[in-house]
């Protein structure tokens, strides 16, 4: 019965184990997938149009600092938060895809 027991968690131990080897493989991979995307937008947009480029990049950025103040900014009642709901979602995606990246593709050796 021990024995038992004992093999059951040592089967249980490894399985969690293989498992948490294979989810880091395949996250840091589609960091590295998600980096090298990015990588590939910017350089097509930039060789299309450097000024395009540019003015898409100061209204991404103007968007997400929107959605940064609106996130962190005490509410205000009795307005309409359409925009101010689609820019603190827009910075929430970015927040945590900036985050993903951060901490899978900086440690894939593919920079």
């Amino acid at each position: 019965m021990v024995v038992r027991r004992a093999a059951k968690g040592a089967c249980d131990f490894l399985a969690e184990t293989v498992g948490e080897v294979v989810a880091e493989v395949l996250l840091g991979l589609l960091a590295c997938a998600l980096l090298g995307c990015l990588v590939l937008i910017a350089y097509l947009s930039w060789s299309f149009s450097p000024r395009l480029t540019v003015a898409g990049a100061g209204l991404l950025s103007l968007s997400l600092a929107h959605g940064a103040w609106q996130t962190f900014r005490a509410p205000v009642k009795g307005r309409r938060r359409d925009l101010a709901a689609l820019t603190a979602a827009g910075f929430a995606v970015a927040a945590t895809t900036s985050l993903f990246l951060l901490l899978y593709a900086a440690g894939c050796n593919c920079l």
